[in-house]
């Protein structure tokens, strides 16, 4: 990966619908080096598809929450109950497993307060394994979702072959 390969995926993170067309003229190349680059990007798995980033507010989900999950036991049959009992919440918009304690990172979207009192009273807490939920709520987003394109390290910007 160069320079023009990550001024590529910045691009794409803040408009993800561009054309072929607009990347190549943004980045300086031919329409046909840009498709290339572009196609080589994902054949190497570094762009893995593409989504929607959605308002939960305008969806009716304005209150958020992030939830720290210790559990009782990590073992690999705890880990994999836990994380696919998880994955099943619909609630649950992201979770990460977390070096040292906490082991878990849960970000949950509900309708109200009350609802995310009853999620986490009746879902969260009874998940297996749980032994301690800490939460807090999400004041705004300040950074939405995005990959530190800008921060790689030289060695990985360089392009080989």
């Amino acid at each position: 990966m160069d320079a023009i390969d990550a001024k590529i995926l910045s691009l794409l993170q803040d408009d993800g619908r561009a054309s072929m067309t607009e990347l190549a003229a943004k980045v300086g190349l031919s329409l046909s080096a840009c498709h290339r680059r572009f196609r080589e990007l994902e054949a190497s798995g570094v762009i893995r598809g593409f989504g929607v980033e959605i308002d939960l507010e305008r969806l009716g989900l304005p209150f958020e929450a992030v939830v720290f999950v210790t559990i009782d036991t990590v073992d690999g049959t705890s880990i994999a109950t836990f994380e696919s009992a998880v994955a099943a919440l619909p609630n649950v918009m992201q979770a990460h497993r977390l070096f040292g304690e906490p082991d878990y990172q849960l970000y949950v979207a509900t309708e109200s307060k009350a609802q995310f009192q009853q999620l986490y009273d009746e879902q969260l807490s009874q998940l297996p394994g749980v032994r301690r939920l800490n939460s807090t709520l999400v004041m705004k987003t300040v950074v939405p979702p995005r990959a530190p394109i800008d921060s790689l390290p030289a060695r990985r910007r360089t392009r080989h072959g």
